[in-house]
């Protein structure tokens, strides 16, 4: 597998994600990925995307009292 950024090989390792959303930051260290060993991009597959997916609902969900809505 090549790297879509750099065309660089891609290799099993873990990536972090970030995401700025709502008031919240949420923040995962190490998510399995593919990552470039060329430039360091990652991608991730859609198992991790639906679990990701999954916890920015579930954070949305439970800290909407808590966050104002600007």
């Amino acid at each position: 597998m090549n790297c879509m950024h750099c065309r660089g090989v891609m290799v099993r390792g873990d990536s972090a994600f970030q995401v700025d959303r709502k008031g919240y930051h949420l923040i995962l260290d190490r998510v399995p990925a593919w990552v470039c060993r060329q430039c360091g991009e990652a991608y991730f597959e859609s198992a991790e995307v639906d679990a990701i997916q999954e916890a920015v609902r579930a954070l949305d969900e439970r800290t909407r009292r808590l966050v104002v809505s600007v």
